[in-house]
């Protein structure tokens, strides 16, 4: 892979509409070199046979199926409520 130059950096960042100076630039063309040496590394891996996956841990089972029920009682609900008018809860105004 070919090394990133600080011209393709400032390319990036354009692109990005980042404003990048300095120490700060120096130091994200360094980190964005290792990352990609890391993905090249990544790529000569020999994966053939592996099955892709969404996760390594098998995930099946962890929900529950839905299941219809009977309504909470107006009344009841009314009644916990701290603060209830008519039949609403009522609750504190959160925008202006």
């Amino acid at each position: 892979m070919p090394a990133l130059s600080a011209s393709d950096l400032a390319t990036v960042a354009r692109l990005a509409r980042l404003r990048l100076e300095g120490e700060a630039r120096d130091r994200l063309l360094r980190d964005l070199v290792r990352i990609l040496e890391y993905v090249s590394a990544l790529e000569k891996i020999d994966v053939e046979g592996v099955e892709p996956t969404a996760h390594v841990l098998d995930l099946t089972g962890g929900g529950r199926v839905d299941q219809p029920a009977a309504c909470l009682d107006r009344d009841t609900v009314l009644g916990t409520a701290p603060d209830a008018a008519a039949d609403h809860v009522r609750v504190p105004r959160v925008l202006g």
